[in-house]
């Protein structure tokens, strides 16, 4: 067992570093081994009289080292775990001084891809968090900002030389390669420092901001893949234009560059004026992409960009603030995407998400604040709570606040900050003069962990014309924080009379057919008046708060509700807690037996609501969405996921049943030769997709319908969709569909990495069998995350019923997978070792199962970054 203790930071020791880097001039001379970096500081002291100057240093070889001008000797700096110390640095009178500092580091041996690498024979970046200090010594923290000056010489294998700003100067070299300059004019810190050299296609374009500014915009591909950039570079135009529409948000720079790469451990870094993406999420056409990398890719692009502002032009004061640029661009992307395409199913999507994973990361040992006060490995806390989290938090303050009042804080938080290194007080403080609400009580949510539970009691008064809603919050222990608070949490509210009618009632003396029920203590009682029967509730309309929400409601009534609410999100919840509570019954159930009539009710209800969507296929699809089996774990004490899985699937097969006739016809229609990538296209396709799987629950007389559909398939959507459905089948035309396939995209990566993803996700008798010859097929190369990602993140991510086998089989398999990973890639083992975030929630055997793998990687001498997630998973 692991006897080393990690070393944690914690927020309550922030201090500000004692000098400000007032320039950094980088000169950079590349190649492969032995890559040369001269970094040129001008400092000042800004901190106490004597203080040291200790620059982040890791793996980096230290060639020179001067101070004015003049060398440094050996014995007046020190160098220890990676950081380099010079005693007493600079004069004491505020005075400004030189750095300079010459390194050699080699980008070709560096498989962690963090700092400078190789990817593809060219070089690039990732900075983010700490990768700046693998390619110089430098204060590597956010809250040191500065401008960059670089100059990057590289031989004539590499024709384009990119780095952060505005290109200035660029030409041949004496020797025969090439050099490039670049200026970014806008202070940053180290984590956004980016470059890439590189032989690529380039698709270009131009956008006019609203004062009428040219920007340049570059996306840099792979040789032959310019086309299939156009989609990114149409979701970065609509982008630019949405933030200056909404925000008032303009570009600054006079060139906006997005490089594709296939190797990156992430989707994509905000680098300021040079993103670089993993390659997954730029390239996309109607053949080999499906819709939801459509929908990704223009996410992504979106949230990247609104980074330059929210993240960028101003950044978090420490990583504990990390919340501050990622949670709130998550907010900003999420709203661009509803402007995009359909609020209600984007909202829907978003919920779908966040129960899936961040409530679930809420409910195990993995389970931190948005705003943490403690971390071990800054690269673990990369999660859904920051992100996903971080963005509900956005949505409920602009709820409490109000509409105006937000983007009145909003851009009091631009003006103020603009340049500077924030945090989450100076951010909640930018909406206080605009409102009389406490903020203070509302910014707790951001250091509580763990997912309220709000439950709700209504009693209606017929002579008083009243009706009473008590709402409480409870919020079970996380690990460090056993108590809990209560937090202010808006919840939507409207009431509907049994004839369909939507109730004007007065609450707090203001009648609306619409209320926020501000629940800011343990329980609350809210009055409505004028409400003359005894109402149907529609309560956390839109999902208005990230809560679990307890509410005793008939299923007569769910139906009922169901067929009047004027809230997309409320109809859908109702049926998908009908859904939900045939699941848990059956599963809990000894001998797993179904209420027949319920379930029929369910299905009738659902099949009743499909019919009324019919304008909108993607929302009827979203209608027919089972919830998960990771989800329902959650609602499970001693989760069984065979049960859930079993009970699951009767109830998918009843819908299959009694909507065959709907789902037939929209398996058999027919695409258009051209791809339309229409918001009414994709949602055609994602109810095929949909009506293949529900159909595949009914036996093998669909599998020859879905195996046809497959071969008929215009898009990749409809050719996952029916592979996905064949893999719930046990026959041989899922073998016979993935042979076609391969046949179709063996040299197709990223399409391939479906192929990998679709077998290794399936619920089948085979699956040991099948992952096994994955990962031992030449083309699986576990160096490259996407592929590494493709069988053992989506196996332990997505496929609970196969990953959590009673007697381990799927834990052993995981944690191979973490020990090979960790020499090779510690922030992707890191990832996958989060695996078992849930393992607690399952009955007894599947627990010993987990902890004896848990117990085996903590012996194994992972990274510190693997290692603080076992560890922790391993905490009680």
């Amino acid at each position: 067992m692991s006897t080393e203790t990690l070393e944690v930071v914690r927020l309550a020791d922030y201090r500000p570093f004692p000098f400000a880097v007032e320039h950094v001039r980088l000169e950079v001379s590349l190649d492969p081994d032995r890559t040369k970096v001269r970094s040129t500081l001008r400092l000042r002291r800004t901190g106490p009289a004597g203080s040291d100057l200790v620059l982040d240093g890791e793996k980096l070889q230290l060639t020179r080292l001067s101070l004015n001008g003049r060398k440094v000797a050996r014995d007046a700096y020190t160098i220890e775990n990676g950081a380099l110390t010079l005693p007493s640095a600079g004069p004491d009178d505020g005075g400004t001084f030189t750095l300079e500092i010459d390194t050699e580091i080699a980008p070709s041996a560096n498989s962690e891809l963090s700092g400078l690498y190789m990817s593809g024979g060219r070089f690039c970046t990732q900075c983010e968090a700490e990768g700046f200090r693998r390619i110089t010594y430098f204060p590597d923290r956010p809250d040191v900002l500065a401008p960059y000056s670089v100059r990057i010489d590289a031989p004539g294998d590499y024709p384009y030389l990119l780095s952060n700003g505005n290109p200035v100067e660029a030409g041949a070299l004496p020797s025969g390669g090439r050099f490039a300059e670049w200026v970014d004019p806008h202070p940053k810190p180290s984590y956004l420092f980016a470059l890439v050299a590189g032989d690529f296609d380039t698709l270009e374009d131009v956008f006019t901001t609203a004062s009428g500014r040219r920007v340049d915009l570059r996306i840099y591909v792979d040789k032959g893949d310019a086309a299939r950039a156009a989609f990114a570079m149409d979701s970065l135009k609509h982008a630019m234009r949405w933030d200056e529409d909404v925000f008032g948000r303009e570009y600054d720079l006079d060139v906006f560059q997005i490089v594709a790469v296939r190797d990156f451990n992430f989707g994509a870094m905000e680098n300021k004026g040079l993103n670089i993406f993993n390659s997954a999420y730029v390239l996309a056409d109607g053949d080999t992409a499906t819709d939801a990398d459509f929908e990704a890719i223009e996410s992504i692009v979106a949230h990247e960009y609104f980074h330059n502002w929210t993240g960028n032009r101003i950044t978090c004061r420490d990583w504990f603030q990390l919340c501050l640029k990622e949670g709130l661009t998550v907010f900003r992307d999420q709203e661009f995407t509803k402007a995009m395409r359909s609020p209600s199913v984007a909202r829907i999507k978003e919920v779908i998400r966040l129960r899936s994973r961040q409530f679930a990361e809420d409910a195990g040992p993995l389970a931190h604040p948005v705003r943490p006060d403690a971390y071990a490995r800054i690269d673990n806390l990369y999660t859904a709570t920051v992100y996903e989290k971080g963005a509900e938090l956005i949505r409920m303050l602009r709820l409490i606040v109000g509409e105006d009042a937000f983007f009145a804080g909003m851009n009091r938080y631009f003006d103020r900050f603009d340049g500077t290194a924030a945090t989450i007080e100076d951010f909640i403080g930018s909406f206080q003069p605009s409102t009389n609400r406490d903020l203070a009580a509302f910014a707790k949510w951001y250091g509580q962990a763990g997912t309220p539970t709000v439950t709700a009691r209504g009693e209606h008064d017929p002579a008083r014309r009243a009706f009473r809603l008590t709402l409480s919050q409870l919020t079970a222990p996380t690990p460090g924080q056993p108590l809990k608070l209560a937090m202010v949490t808006p919840l939507k509210v409207a009431l509907f009379a049994r004839d369909g009618r939507k109730i004007e009632a007065s609450l707090d003396g203001r009648p609306a057919d619409e209320h926020i029920a501000l629940l800011d203590g343990p329980t609350a009682t809210f009055s409505f008046e004028g409400v003359a029967e005894a109402p149907l509730v529609s309560l956390n309309r839109g999902f208005s708060a990230p809560v679990r929400l307890s509410q005793t409601v008939s299923d007569e009534d769910r139906i009922l509700l169901a067929g009047m609410d004027d809230d997309a999100f409320r109809q859908w919840e109702d049926i998908q807690e009908l859904a939900r509570g045939l699941v848990l019954s059956a599963a809990s159930d000894p001998q797993e037996r179904m209420d027949e009539t319920r379930l029929d009710l369910f299905a009738e209800a659902a099949r009743r609501a499909v019919e009324r969507a019919s304008d909108d296929p993607a929302y009827a699809a979203l209608l027919l969405f089972v919830p998960s089996v990771s989800e329902l774990v959650l609602d499970m004490p001693d989760a069984d996921p065979d049960r859930l899985h079993r009970a699951r699937c009767r109830v998918q097969a009843a819908l299959g049943k009694k909507l065959s006739g709907v789902l037939t016809r929209a398996i058999e229609a027919i695409e258009p030769d051209r791809f339309d990538a229409s918001a009414r296209a994709t949602g055609r396709r994602a109810l095929k997709s949909t009506a293949m799987t529900l159909l595949s629950r009914l036996g093998a007389d669909a599998e020859r319908q879905i195996y046809e559909a497959f071969g008929r398939a215009r898009t990749m959507t409809e050719s996952l969709g029916a592979l996905g459905a064949l893999s719930n089948m046990e026959g041989d035309a899922f073998d016979r569909a993935l042979a076609a396939f391969e046949r179709r995209w063996k040299d197709a990566p990223l399409t391939m990495d479906k192929w990998f993803i679709v077998q290794a996700t399936a619920v089948r008798g085979d699956i040991r069998e099948r992952l096994s010859r994955l990962v031992a097929r030449p083309d699986f190369d576990p160096r490259t995350p996407n592929r590494a990602r493709a069988v053992f993140a989506a196996f332990s991510m997505s496929n609970p019923v196969a990953f959590h086998a009673p007697d381990g089989w799927g834990y052993r398999f995981l944690a191979d997978a973490v020990i090979r990973l960790d020499t090779l890639n510690p922030a992707l083992s890191a990832r996958l070792a989060s695996g078992f975030e849930s393992w607690r929630r399952f009955d007894a055997r599947r627990r010993q199962a987990a902890e004896i793998e848990l117990n085996r990687l903590n012996a194994a001498g992972l990274s510190k970054n693997a290692e603080d997630i076992v560890q922790r998973a391993l905490s009680k």
